[in-house]
């Protein structure tokens, strides 16, 4: 039963951003994917099998983890100038990869 609630909340997650990408304001639609469920459940997590200092450390790399995002926007809005979409999505997913495993690989090293 959880998983068919779950399941019908990501539904109702895509039709709404559905909904906004016709509407007049169409770019609210990137915002939506952006709540933070999957951080809030993370969080909860590592504060409660590790702590609160594993917790600060966890939204510390949080922070850091918005440059990954920021690389795939600003590759997206690139590639979009001169690639078909599919193509372009996949470039931009692969510079998240490349910017995510740098910055995992920068933290192992420096923190």
């Amino acid at each position: 039963m959880a998983l068919l609630i779950k399941a019908a909340l990501g539904a109702l997650v895509v039709l709404l951003i559905g909904v906004l990408a016709k509407s007049k304001n169409y770019y609210i639609a990137g915002l939506i994917p952006l709540f933070p469920t999957f951080a809030l459940i993370a969080h909860y997590i590592v504060a409660s099998e590790r702590g609160t200092e594993a917790l600060r450390t966890t939204i510390v790399f949080g922070m850091w983890a918005i440059i990954p995002y920021f690389v795939y926007l600003l590759s997206l809005w690139y590639f979009t100038g001169f690639l078909r979409l599919p193509l372009a999505l996949g470039a931009a997913v692969a510079c998240w990869s490349l910017s995510a495993w740098l910055l995992i690989l920068l933290w192992g090293r420096f923190h």
